[in-house]
């Protein structure tokens, strides 16, 4: 039984549950996340300035190729804190607060450019910046719980406390993410049906897809990359937090 545990070789769950080894291998990572992001929203992003106009929304459908990835990011950011919750919750795994905190502000970032560059799109399209329809209000309600969800947890200063509420809330408020993606094909919206993700493939031009493809890839590097830098000043002020603590505890004693 020795020899066998002596042999066995940690998961890479368990590696990853290190904070230590965490930073060390997150360091190694981020410098090329942020390179390859970066490189793929210039190329996505000029390819799409030099595709041609649409033929009835002009130039202003250029304005897609920043707006639908953050579109798609908002719903991405909260899925994957929900994976975290369900870490925090049900596999106590000691990182899975921290990515759910270290998220949270970066997903709301997202979330307010895709109001904010929907708002452009609409005004020549719709004749007005903003109209309660399903997908703008769930989308709106999506940006509400990111402020509630980051007021939680900088409320509760104790990691301990604030975790499981904040997990609970991540949980609770999944259901509003097939609300925002099924609202076009579930109510009577003005936003288009899904040109991308469709059962018989997309129905976009190569022209306009690509560079969307290519967009959407580098602002998902952006945020991993991003995600990556908060957990670990996270994870670097929880440690400044405890040795202030524990100097504080010697210090009475």
């Amino acid at each position: 039984m020795t020899e066998y545990a002596a042999s066995a070789k940690p998961s890479r769950f368990t590696i990853l549950a290190n904070p230590t080894r965490f930073l060390e291998l997150s360091g190694k990572l981020q410098p090329w996340l942020y390179g390859f992001a970066l490189a793929a929203i210039a190329v996505g992003i000029g390819l799409g300035f030099t595709a041609p106009p649409d033929y009835q929304q002009g130039a202003t459908v250029q304005i897609m190729f920043i707006h639908v990835p953050f579109a798609w990011l908002c719903m991405m950011i909260w899925t994957l804190m929900s994976l975290s919750a369900l870490g925090t919750l049900v596999w106590r795994h000691p990182l899975a607060d921290v990515s759910v905190k270290a998220a949270a502000p970066i997903g709301a970032v997202f979330t307010a450019l895709a109001l904010i560059t929907g708002s452009i799109w609409g005004r020549p399209m719709w004749g007005t910046w903003w109209v309660w329809d399903a997908r703008l209000t769930s989308v709106f309600v999506l940006f509400l719980m990111y402020l509630g969800l980051i007021a939680l947890t900088r409320a509760l200063e104790e990691p301990g406390k604030s975790a499981k509420a904040a997990a609970i809330l991540v949980l609770v408020g999944f259901v509003n993410i097939p609300i925002i993606k099924f609202s076009v094909d579930w109510w009577n919206t003005l936003h288009q049906p899904a040109s991308v993700i469709r059962a018989d493939g997309p129905s976009m031009p190569t022209e306009y897809l690509v560079p969307l493809l290519l967009a959407a890839l580098g602002f998902s590097l952006l945020f991993f990359a991003l995600h990556l830098t908060a957990m670990r000043t996270e994870i670097l002020r929880r440690r400044v937090a405890a040795l202030s603590k524990l100097a504080a505890r010697r210090a009475e004693a």
